[in-house]
């Protein structure tokens, strides 16, 4: 065993997948002095069940180097059984998975694993979107109609614009990601001009792509979210002979059988409710964030119009019910705003935090949301974050391993992975985390502070070159 567990060692720094030939395998096979039946077992003189709890108990980041001793190493390691007794042994690992615009045209997944800090770049993504899924009528230009600094979309449209073939050369601009049943999953967004419904499937587990039922409705920018092991998906602009639209409707995915249900549609009460038919027809209605919190989805909304917008509270979808209902007041009238309207929060542990950017250049806040009194309030006075201006996303939220993390870019340009650590909890601290120790704030009188001797330590750093965060998802596996 001492061979098999040396495989996590610097030798397999690499982020690359290497496959055996079957003629190798067969010289192995040939050369062994072992009998015929114990060659046919994963460890010679040892039972296949006892073998397979072994391999359940490595690292998962070793299976991308087991996988090449056999043919039957790499069947048991990409075995969905195996992944089972890992769950069923608490041997499971939560893997942070982010997608990134490495270039002008090109998207591409990386996976970190956080115990051993090592990176694992992801085939990369189908570049097929049918033909039917285009409207061949539509003109490119009239996609300008609805756009606005809320969502960021204008200014990503112009420049994809100013390129020829911008669009053919890179699908899922605008998609959404989503991760559910073990898999990641990337849907719709913007292909030749027009959205599209199609929906990717990445099962880690095989290593590959695969296409699944598409979504009822086109849709690019919409918000997705996860309850009861189902995909929902809400709201985002669709594409039509006026321009971009901004929906209203929702659905889910059943992974279990691989089909996609309805799901009433968002009143948006408070769009309906405004003064005059002037302003109704004006403002439109956005979703600009979804989080799933005390099992219902916590739908973020804006009304908008160039160059203007403005929050408006948002809504509440309980599956119990299959309906709609407003969110409170104080959770969608104070739910702080990223990049001008786009909500940024995630859930730890059942608490719901969001990160609040402030009028400085290289620090955020972080608040918590707090059920009891419907309001929110700061928990850390300050997350070391750096303002790049240009990129769609510079910072993402995450929970993991029970804490909170930000993505974002870091004075050198490298992407960084910070956990929240409470002082208490670290002993003595290394000097080159002790500048990104934040300082207790209590800015706001209606958010006061409570334990913010808070460190943030890098996991993870990688260097993409010009990359920009775009999303990022956790798998349990």
């Amino acid at each position: 065993m001492g061979a098999l567990l040396s495989l996590a060692g610097p030798k397999s720094e690499r982020n690359e997948y290497h496959e055996i030939s079957q003629n190798d395998t067969c010289k192995r096979q040939k050369t062994s002095p072992c009998t015929f039946e114990e060659s046919q077992r994963l460890i010679p003189t040892l039972p296949d069940e006892l073998s397979i709890q072994i391999i359940a108990r490595l690292p998962r980041i070793c299976y991308f180097n087991v996988r090449l001793v056999s043919r039957k190493w790499k069947e048991t390691v990409t075995s969905s059984e195996l992944f089972k007794l890992r769950k069923e042994l608490g041997r499971s690992e939560e893997w942070l998975y982010l997608l990134t615009k490495i270039e002008e045209d090109k998207l591409s997944w990386h996976a970190l694993d956080p115990l051993s800090r090592r990176w694992q770049r992801l085939p990369q993504m189908p570049n097929v979107v049918y033909e039917e899924e285009i409207s061949k009528s539509s003109s490119r230009f009239s996609m300008w109609n609805m756009v606005g600094p809320s969502i960021k979309i204008a200014h990503t449209i112009r420049g994809w614009l100013g390129r020829k073939n911008a669009f053919e050369q890179m699908p899922f601009c605008g998609c959404a990601i989503g991760a559910v049943d073990g898999c990641l999953y990337v849907l719709g967004g913007f292909y030749k001009a027009t959205t599209v419904r199609c929906v990717w499937r990445f099962d880690p587990i095989q290593n590959a792509w695969s296409e699944v039922t598409a979504m009822s409705a086109s849709r690019a920018y919409c918000k997705t979210g996860i309850l009861n092991n189902k995909l929902y998906v809400v709201g985002g602009v669709t594409r039509e002979r006026g321009g971009l639209i901004p929906l209203q409707s929702a659905e889910v995915f059943e992974p279990s059988t691989g089909t996609w249900s309805e799901v009433p549609s968002m009143p948006f009460s408070r769009a309906r409710a405004l003064p005059t038919a002037f302003l109704t027809d004006m403002l439109r209605p956005i979703a600009t964030g979804l989080t799933p919190y005390m099992g219902r989805l916590c739908v973020s909304q804006s009304l908008y119009s160039w160059p203007f917008f403005v929050d408006v509270g948002g809504e509440i979808y309980d599956p119990e019910t299959n309906s709609w209902d407003e969110m409170p007041l104080g959770m969608g009238d104070g739910w702080p705003a990223r990049q001008a309207g786009t909500k940024l929060s995630v859930v730890v542990d059942g608490e719901l935090y969001a990160f609040d950017p402030s009028s400085s250049l290289d620090s955020g806040k972080i608040k918590v949301y707090d059920q009891g009194e419907d309001a929110w309030k700061v928990v850390i006075g300050k997350v070391p974050i750096h303002d790049f201006a240009g990129s769609d996303s510079p910072y993402l939220l995450a929970g993991f391993h029970g804490k909170l993390h930000v993505i974002t870019k870091d004075a050198n340009h490298e992407i960084a992975v910070l956990r929240a650590d409470q002082c208490g909890n670290l002993g003595s601290l290394s000097p080159t985390l002790a500048p990104l120790l934040a300082s207790s704030s209590d800015e706001h009188s209606d958010a006061p502070a409570e334990s913010d001797a808070v460190v943030w330590k890098i996991i993870g750093t990688r260097d993409f070159g010009s990359g920009e965060l775009v999303g990022c998802q956790v798998l349990d596996l």
